[in-house]
């Protein structure tokens, strides 16, 4: 049986009107497939800074393939293409020949459905990313592990035992550990594709508060089956079906007055 969606006070709060302020992610009329299977078909979106987009709909809707092409991460897949159209991060077209995919993924971080530590301590984990930028300095990577650590509420329950490996922390730390992992290399915008799928009612609750903590200094889209999820939240919801958006808006206005009836009708658990 379909639950009731309830919105939190802060999910239903109204952002200003965005007419003046230029977006930080623009997509124009994509197409994009896999081979010859076309899975998103003529998608237009704006997602603007320091605001938290939830994408939803049913499996198999595009919603995860389109999240991935904000970095790119479908370029590691065989035959993936964009067919037509373009995104944007503000205004610079992703796939122009001088984008550098790796500074952008440093710039567009993702956390993943299951979390994925390295086997390695909790601090090193957090500081790798520095690492390989070539930050050399032990005081800048400790004062940067602490700070995503404490950005990612966890540094209280690990800073004693830095040292472990992170593959002893439970789900949910494991999960903010990678939240914190993404945060140390200084992002502007965070993707995430369901991070809370596998997790218990507890983690997922303070993932869900971390995120409406971070939303002050990042972006952040969020792919997400749950729509009580999506309701706690986001800001604005975007509602896919068949690899089409279907409606956009903010979150209080998608769950209780849609325009669309395709989107009433999942909301209300019609289908999905």
């Amino acid at each position: 049986m379909q639950e009731t969606t309830e919105l939190s006070p802060e999910s239903a709060s109204v952002l200003p009107i965005h007419s003046g302020i230029d977006p930080t992610i623009s997509i124009k009329n994509l197409d994009f497939a896999y081979g010859s299977n076309q899975v998103l078909h003529g998608v237009s979106l704006d997602i603007y800074p320091r605001e938290v987009m939830a994408f939803i709909g049913p499996s198999g809707c595009g919603k995860s393939t389109l999240l991935r092409c904000l970095n790119r991460m479908n370029d590691l897949v065989d035959n993936a293409q964009i067919t037509k159209g373009s995104i944007e991060i503000h205004g610079n077209n992703l796939h122009d020949p001088s984008v550098d995919v790796i500074e952008l993924r440093k710039k567009v971080g993702m956390v993943f459905q299951k979390s994925n530590p390295f086997p390695k301590s909790i601090y090193q984990n957090v500081a790798y990313g520095l690492q390989i930028q070539g930050v050399r300095s032990k005081r800048k990577v400790d004062q940067k592990v602490e700070e995503s650590l404490r950005k990612a509420a966890l540094w209280e329950e690990v800073k004693d035992r830095l040292n472990e490996n992170a593959y002893g922390l439970s789900g949910g730390q494991q999960q903010r550990l990678c939240i914190a992992r993404t945060l140390a290399v200084e992002p502007e915008i965070i993707l995430m594709d369901e991070p809370c799928s596998a997790l218990d009612p507890v983690a997922t609750g303070r993932v869900e508060e971390l995120i409406l903590g971070l939303k002050n200094e990042y972006t952040i889209v969020v792919v997400t089956h749950n729509m009580q999820q999506a309701g706690r939240i986001s800001d604005r919801t975007a509602f896919f079906y068949l690899g089409e958006l279907i409606e956009c808006d903010f979150t209080k206005k998608i769950f209780i007055n849609p325009d669309k009836k395709q989107t009433e009708d999942y909301i209300s658990g019609k289908f999905g």
